[in-house]
């Protein structure tokens, strides 16, 4: 908490350089209109693509995405700064990289890092935050990096007996085995092993695609992950750590129908088109809904996460659960479903935000 100031300074981490990035700003945006300004010190910090720091006007307009253009952090827009990694303070101290004095910017006291992709939201920065002592919003190195590695994060789930979908994984070189494409049988989804977003993935329906689908994904990964897929309903919950007590509690459930040209719910039908139906709450029997609460707090737990997460599951004919992936950094955005379920389970945007700063600040900085 801060000394004598009279508001909690936070530093709002965003865009970086990830393909991701401009969802990470709109995200940004949604998280900086929520924030009280009576309560909070916001200092905006976008990444750019090339990774430097800059210090951005608190002007979450800037952050919209239009139906023509999705934003981006550029350099010219604000203050370059540097960090100085000093435990002793428990503070983030920014820097300019010419030692010119950034007054009261100077320190932070916790940080919401809304990174979505690699080098942010899976373990990178989160180890830095680590490596300086400040407090920060989300999951820890850990939990970050397995979560984001879908490899890991299926080997973990699988540990822990929640019930995943049949996928083999193709390192730089590999490819796909012939025992492999009977186990998996068509149609598969084929996906870079670390992103999100939808970006980079690929649906075949004939094995002469393959190698395309496979071209197109290590475009963004050398490792690609190919899963067969799962016939069933797409269900999210959220899932939130607790304040007055240990382990956390999960959102109402949404259910996501897609009408989409590619076959599945891909970026465009994220975040660009309106082929895509939400049903907030999804329409769940009260044993299916204790279901698929329970597995997703189950899958929370199995991989160590903390604050927050979105777990994605399909819904078969014969009511299982089959967890699809776990999200340690979910969307803010306007058409995000971690903010509209908890919305619909009680818990509007503003008081939700509040919370997860609160969660971070009571977790202290160190092991988690």
């Amino acid at each position: 908490m801060p000394g004598t100031r009279a508001r909690i300074r936070i530093a709002l981490l965003f865009g970086g350089r990830s393909t991701e990035h401009a969802i990470s700003c709109v995200s940004a945006g949604g998280v900086l209109r929520a924030l009280d300004p009576s309560v909070y010190d916001v200092v905006p910090i976008g990444i750019d693509p090339d990774g430097r720091w800059i210090v951005l006007p608190a002007d979450a307009d800037v952050l919209r995405a239009t139906s023509d253009q999705l934003p981006v952090v550029r350099a010219a827009a604000g203050r370059q700064v540097v960090f100085v990694v000093d435990p002793t303070t428990r503070r983030l101290i920014l820097h300019d990289p010419a030692d010119a004095p950034l007054g009261e910017l100077a320190d932070i006291d916790v940080v919401f890092p809304v990174l979505h992709g690699p080098f942010g939201e899976d373990g990178t920065v989160q180890g830095l935050l680590e490596m300086a002592g400040v407090p920060y919003v989300g999951s820890g190195v850990f939990a970050s990096a397995a979560a984001m590695d879908k490899e890991h994060m299926k080997a973990q789930l699988a540990a822990a007996g929640l019930p995943i979908g049949r996928y083999a994984v193709l390192r730089a070189g590999e490819h796909l085995a012939d025992a492999d494409r009977e186990r998996l049988g068509l149609p598969v989804f084929v996906k870079p092993a670390r992103g999100g977003s939808s970006i980079g993935i690929s649906r075949v329906d004939a094995w002469a695609d393959l190698d395309t689908a496979v071209k197109t994904a290590r475009t963004h990964d050398p490792k690609v992950l190919v899963e067969a897929a799962v016939v069933g309903r797409e269900i999210e919950c959220g899932v939130l750590g607790r304040l007055e007590e240990p382990g956390a509690q999960a959102s109402l459930p949404a259910e996501i129908t897609v009408d989409s040209s590619a076959g599945f719910y891909d970026f465009d039908a994220k975040y660009v088109t309106d082929g895509t139906r939400f049903d907030v709450p999804a329409a769940l029997s009260s044993s299916v809904l204790a279901q698929v609460q329970s597995v997703a707090v189950r899958a929370f737990a199995a991989l160590d996460c903390a604050g927050l997460a979105r777990v994605d599951v399909f819904l078969t004919p014969d009511d299982r659960v089959v967890v699809n992936e776990v999200n340690t950094m979910p969307g803010f955005t306007p058409t995000s479903m971690f903010p509209r379920m908890w919305a619909a389970s009680g818990l509007d945007f503003a008081t939700l935000v509040d919370r997860l700063v609160r969660l971070a600040l009571g977790a202290g900085a160190g092991l988690r």
